[in-house]
């Protein structure tokens, strides 16, 4: 790997756990450098500005994220084996180190002014409920959009109270929130169909 690519790597972590420090986009450029061990000019070299280098870091959560899914994703067969998977994914231990929640938070503080967070958001939203349709669909039926669309709001949700309440981060009992909401989705679904 080449000295160019570890320190934008060096960057985007020093800025996540920057912003998971304070919970804010407030930090500085200067002490995300300090953080990364390289000069703030090294910094804005690298990236152009604070928003870019934010969003350098969101493009990486959002990265791991979509590997993480996917990993998950590969070992299951049934519908419900990957809704599973992608709850799991959603709450895997990875996303709750070094600030990335309080990331998520200021991402979609961000999206409200930037055209490029907004887009990311949006995309990351986007493939959260194709996800959860293509698996609750033979599961719902037509309901499925509705479902997910619960499902993804109520995963953002808990991401968004992680957020505030971070020295309270414990993603098991959350990933069975969001499991007793698609049991009760499906036991939703099986009484319309038997009534």
């Amino acid at each position: 790997m080449g000295k160019e690519v570890q320190r934008r790597r060096d960057l985007i972590a020093a800025t996540i756990r920057e912003i998971g420090e304070t919970g804010t986009l407030s930090v500085t450029v200067g002490k995300i450098a300090k953080r990364a061990g390289v000069s703030p000019g090294l910094a804005f070299h690298y990236f152009g500005d604070k928003e870019a280098l934010f969003l350098a870091a969101m493009r990486a959560i959002l990265r791991d994220y979509g590997a993480e899914v996917r990993a998950a994703l590969a070992g299951a067969d049934t519908p419900a084996e990957r809704l599973e998977a992608i709850i799991g994914a959603s709450f895997a231990e990875s996303h709750f180190r070094d600030g990335a929640v309080a990331a998520w938070l200021n991402f979609y503080v961000l999206a409200q002014t930037s055209d490029e967070a907004a887009r990311l958001l949006a995309l990351y939203h986007r493939r959260l409920h194709s996800n959860l349709v293509h698996d609750l669909r033979p599961l719902l039926g037509n309901e499925a959009p509705c479902a997910a669309r619960r499902m993804a709001a109520l995963i953002d949700g808990i991401y968004l109270r992680f957020a505030l309440t971070r020295d309270a981060v414990d993603a098991a009992p959350a990933a069975e929130e969001v499991r007793a909401a698609l049991a009760t989705e499906r036991a939703a679904a099986e009484a319309a169909q038997s009534a």
